[in-house]
């Protein structure tokens, strides 16, 4: 069998990311899962896993990719890396005609480079195979609870990004102690809404049922998950039926409201669409009866979704408060300001457990199909561009989007 050489690319991206698509240890495992597939990994003064971790497992590091048949990364690769007529594997961020990344797609195309995108990877049932949400659930929710402390006065807890890794995270959770009377509600399932119970099932917090939530007496902290049908409903007070309502979003209303009297902290962690109904809206912050003080929003859709979530913060500065009289920011520590908790980046703050999660689904779900067969295509339907230069049928779309105006990087 010919041997195939896979390339871990340098981050590029400014800031830097320290993510890897592959730990040191998965390198080796892929070469003994795959016995015709190489590793080759370019050095880096900034990935988590340092370049001696790679040589410690007999990993080849060198500067030199060009050999390589596929070149892996994680955040968008730099068009001066590009190298021509090779497949390439990163998030590009641009299937949603991102205009920032207009000149990275024209540029793959230019150089006739197979792009296969993380976010379009997906299964024979249509579902996402692999990602960084998982962890961005977990580190986003465990900021949550740091943003509830520091706005109630209650405990203090590392930044995520100053623990060495999950372990240590875990151990900083025990000094959050909680009030009875806190009421947290978090929506979204998948990867990020699960990746967020992992946190909360590591305190003494009680899971209820939403009708429980509004109607029940509790003498203990308590948190309620809930599905779309939860905080969406129709318009005309017909029953909800979750296929239609994905299908016909503007038919329904944001039943969310009826939580605001009684809810602490929110923790959206849902797929938000633009043509879904707002869930909060700044009209709803302004009521006298409004409790809620903490909105950690990991779903992150910037003045849209949630009224409060008025830009995303950074990892440095991850914080900011949203006075829902002035409908501004303001000093999160005020009363009566909403503190949010918005940074679109989380899983960068855990990169060690982030990229050894993301690697066990590389392994698992995308390389079978990379290096054996595929009978479910997945590599063609996540694939953007092949080696001719030209966007594949299912990405036909982006023809006027690569076409347009030139967007400067």
């Amino acid at each position: 069998m010919e041997e195939v050489k896979i390339g871990i690319i340098r981050e590029g991206k400014v800031p830097p990311d320290k993510r890897v698509p592959l730990t040191p240890k998965q390198c080796k495992q892929v070469e003994a899962k795959f016995p015709n597939v190489k590793v080759i990994v370019q050095p880096s003064p900034i990935r988590a896993y340092k370049d001696e971790d790679y040589i410690a497992e007999g990993i080849t590091v060198q500067e030199d990719l060009t050999g390589c048949d596929l070149i892996a990364g994680v955040k968008e690769v730099n068009i001066s890396d590009l190298i021509p007529n090779k497949k390439f594997m990163f998030f590009s961020h641009t299937f949603k005609k991102q205009p920032y990344n207009r000149d990275l797609l024209r540029a793959i195309l230019d150089k006739k480079i197979q792009l296969i995108d993380y976010e379009v990877l997906k299964n024979k049932d249509n579902k996402r195979i692999i990602g960084f949400g998982r962890y961005a659930g977990i580190v986003g929710t465990y900021n949550g609870f740091r943003t509830y402390g520091l706005k109630h006065k209650l405990y203090s807890i590392k930044e995520a990004n100053l623990c060495k890794d999950r372990v240590e995270v875990e151990e900083e959770l025990k000094k959050v102690v909680l009030p009875k009377n806190t009421r947290i509600v978090l929506t979204g399932f998948g990867r990020v809404g699960n990746g967020a119970r992992e946190i909360i099932k590591l305190l003494p917090i009680k899971e209820v049922s939403a009708d429980e939530y509004m109607n029940g007496s509790f003498d203990e902290p308590i948190f309620t998950h809930i599905e779309v049908d939860g905080y969406f409903g129709r318009k005309d007070e017909t029953p909800f039926d979750k296929k239609d309502f994905y299908s016909n979003p503007e038919l329904y209303k944001s039943t969310f409201t009826r939580f605001l009297d009684n809810t602490d902290m929110y923790i959206p962690c849902h797929f938000w669409s633009n043509k879904s109904p707002i869930i909060i809206t700044r009209d709803d912050l302004k009521k006298a009866s409004n409790r809620l003080s903490v909105v950690a929003d990991i779903s992150c859709d910037i003045d849209s979704a949630i009224g409060c979530t008025i830009r995303p913060s950074k990892i440095a500065d991850p914080i900011y408060g949203y006075n829902p009289i002035t409908e501004t920011e303001d000093d999160f520590m005020k009363e009566g300001v909403i503190a949010v908790m918005a940074v679109d980046n989380l899983p960068c703050e855990l990169p060690l457990d982030a990229s050894e999660d993301f690697g066990d689904n590389l392994i698992d779900e995308v390389f079978p199909a990379m290096f054996g067969e595929d009978p479910d295509a997945i590599i063609e339907r996540g694939s953007q561009t092949n080696l001719n230069g030209e966007l594949m049928p299912l990405f036909s779309y982006l023809d006027e989007y690569v076409k347009g105006e030139s967007v400067s990087k």
